[in-house]
């Protein structure tokens, strides 16, 4: 870990070093196994951080990673992730990709200090370059809405592609043997930095209001609680699946809970009536996407899957794609 990590006060993040208060700095970094450490803020946004242990643990599982597999990971950042392939696969067998030239080196340097022998390169992990021999195993470390192409390029037939997959869940992709498609399903909750320059982190619901002005449409009801969009981690992902531009909050006042959604160009607030602007009634795709989840029964997230092929990709549910 860096000697500075950041901890959000409620209004922003702010800086935490370690020779300054090792106490704060220690429970940033491992106080709850449920949560990241941020490492790197840029303009006032986290941008790399140290994944919670719950997640890693979770991801690495799902890798089915054997001793003597050849291991690319995408998104280096501390190194910390890439020291558990080594100590798993072996040293010399993990290669690790960093899109910022400054986290790589602090990453090959804690490396060589701690003895493992992982080799650290300098490129942009969401489209790789062709390589002489496939890897068995690829990880990725931020999420991604799409999993490039050459990702699966990259991975032998019959080998596994574990990443995050948009906002909410992360995904196994197994390579067929013919290397033309690759199929697996989704294993678990993962939220996760997205790739580096997509911005999909940058785009505020007050900005996008602000910019698509007031309401447009009557006012109605909002007609269903809204606690299932907070706590039913089966429906988020299903609503991810179906609206998979638009962005969810929820937060509880006085009120009761409300929720806002938003993507570039629409918004809606949602208490216990439905306000919303821009050129999208998005409340009311939100109404359709969740009867629509309702029923096909509910599925959970662990009933969907995804198949990349070379022009196209795709979740489905149910037993087939």
């Amino acid at each position: 870990m860096p000697e500075r990590v950041w901890s959000w006060d409620g209004y922003a993040y702010v800086p935490v070093d370690r020779a300054v208060d090792p106490e704060r700095w220690a429970a940033e970094v491992y106080g709850d196994p449920d949560a990241a450490a941020v490492t790197q803020v840029i303009d006032g946004l986290p941008s790399s951080s140290l994944s919670c242990e719950a997640v890693v643990v979770d991801m690495l599982d799902s890798l089915l990673l054997e001793p003597g597999h050849q291991v690319l990971e995408l998104g280096t950042g501390t190194g910390r992730n890439a020291a558990l392939l080594a100590w798993r696969a072996g040293g010399g067998r993990v290669t690790s990709v960093e899109v910022e030239g400054e986290l790589a080196e602090r990453a090959r340097g804690r490396l060589r200090e701690a003895g493992v022998d992982v080799r650290v390169e300098v490129a942009d992990g969401r489209d790789l370059a062709p390589v002489a021999v496939p890897y068995d195993r690829v990880i990725a470390t931020f999420a991604v809405d799409e999993v490039p192409w050459s990702w699966v390029a990259a991975t032998r037939p019959g080998g596994r592609i574990v990443t995050p997959w948009g906002r909410l869940g992360h995904v196994a992709l197994d390579v067929a043997d013919d290397g033309r498609s690759a199929t697996g399903w989704m294993q678990g909750l993962a939220q996760f930095m997205p790739a580096r320059g997509s911005g999909r982190a940058r785009v505020s619901y007050q900005r996008v209001r602000a910019a698509a002005g007031g309401a447009v449409g009557a006012v109605r009801p909002v007609g269903r609680r809204l606690e299932p969009l907070r706590d039913d981690i089966h429906l988020r992902f299903a609503l991810r699946v179906a609206l998979p531009d638009v962005q969810i909050t929820t937060a509880e006042d006085d009120d009761g809970l409300n929720a806002w959604l938003h993507d570039a160009g629409s918004w809606a607030a949602l208490s216990t009536v439905v306000h919303q602007g821009g050129p999208r009634r998005l409340a009311d795709e939100l109404d359709r996407a969740w009867e629509r989840w309702l029923g096909d029964g509910s599925p959970s997230l662990y009933d969907y899957g995804m198949t990349v092929e070379p022009h196209r990709q795709y979740v489905w549910s149910g037993a087939g794609g």
